[in-house]
């Protein structure tokens, strides 16, 4: 998940520590209360054995043989 969330800061020699701080936390809040809706998370969609056995081979993965018999026998 990417934070695309920008990295609120006041720069404003005038104000307090305290001013400041209101001022992005009331930024925060608003962005947080108008921030539109999460979508809900996808199932994972199934791996067939041949994407499987191309991840497994691409990370240097040795496969489980008993799975790989039992594939090879169906």
């Amino acid at each position: 998940m990417v934070n695309r969330r920008p990295q609120l800061q006041i720069v404003a020699p005038a104000a307090s520590a305290e001013e400041a701080a209101a001022v992005v936390a009331a930024l925060e809040r608003f962005m947080r209360d108008t921030a539109p809706a999460l979508a809900p998370p996808r199932a994972p969609t199934p791996r067939s054995a041949w994407a499987r056995a191309a991840l497994l081979e691409a990370t240097g993965h040795a496969p489980d043989d008993a799975a790989w018999q039992r594939r090879a026998r169906g």
